[in-house]
C-alpha cells in the first residue's frame, strides 16, 4: 500500500473532551487534515519539542530517546497503520547499528512525540486518510502555522454545530463548511462521520 506523508499543522484544546487535545496532521502536498485526540501529557511532550523548549529534567519521551541513542537505535519513521472504532494504531520503524529493522507498536500520540524528537517522517495509508480525514480548501489553513483563533465565538453558532445529529443532510453540509472555516477539524470530522453514517443507512 502506498504511504502518505503527514505533517503536524495544529495542536489545540479539544472542543469535545475535557482535558484532551486535538492534534491535526496535514497531508503533505494535499488538502486533507487528520484530527487525532490525544492526552494532555502527550500534547505537552509534542509541544515542548516543536517549540524547541528544554525542560529542567528529561520527560519520558526524552528518556526513551536518550536510551535508544545510547544503544545506537534510531527511529526511521512512524506509520499510522490502522484505525478501529475511532482508535488510531501506529508503529515505530527502527534500525540498529547493523541496519536491522524492527517494528514497535505504539500509541499514535507517543509515536508522534518520538517522531518530532528523532526528526523522522510520519506516514499513513490512503484508506485511513479517506475514512478519517477532512478535506479543506487549500487557502483555508496555512501549512506553516495555524492561524490564531478568535478569542470569542457566538454561543449560538457553537451550539448549532454540536447539535448536528438533529440536522438535515443539507444543514450538516453547511455545518461542516463552517467548522472547516473555523479550523475546528475535530468537530468537522464528527460531522463528516455523521454524513457517512447516513449514506450507509
Amino acid at each position: 500500500m502506498k504511504k502518505i506523508k503527514l505533517e503536524i499543522v495544529g495542536l489545540h484544546l479539544s472542543q469535545t473532551q475535557s482535558g484532551a487535545y486535538a492534534m491535526v496532521l496535514g497531508e503533505d502536498g494535499g488538502n486533507r487534515r487528520l484530527p487525532i485526540i490525544i492526552g494532555g501529557f502527550e500534547a505537552q511532550a509534542i509541544a515542548v519539542e516543536l517549540e524547541n523548549m528544554t525542560p529542567t529534567r528529561p520527560l519520558t519521551h526524552d528518556l526513551f530517546k536518550n536510551f535508544a541513542l545510547s544503544f545506537k537505535i534510531n527511529i526511521l519513521e512512524v506509520i499510522i497503520y490502522n484505525l478501529k472504532e475511532g482508535v488510531f494504531y501506529s508503529r515505530l520503524i527502527c534500525s540498529d547499528e547493523h541496519n536491522n529493522l524492527q517494528e514497535i507498536d505504539a500509541r499514535t500520540s507517543d509515536g508522534i512525540a518520538m517522531a518530532v524528537r528523532f526528526n523522522c517522517p510520519i506516514y499513513t495509508y490512503e484508506w485511513i486518510l479517506s475514512q478519517a480525514g477532512v478535506a479543506i480548501d487549500d487557502d483555508s489553513l496555512p501549512i506553516e502555522e495555524p492561524k490564531e483563533k478568535p478569542k470569542e465565538k457566538p454561543k449560538e453558532r457553537s451550539k448549532q454545530l454540536y447539535e448536528f445529529s438533529t440536522q438535515s443532510e443539507e444543514e450538516l453540509k453547511e455545518s461542516l463548511m463552517r467548522a472547516i472555516d473555523d479550523e475546528a477539524y475535530e468537530l468537522a470530522s464528527k460531522i463528516r462521520d455523521e454524513l457517512n453514517k447516513r449514506k450507509k443507512s
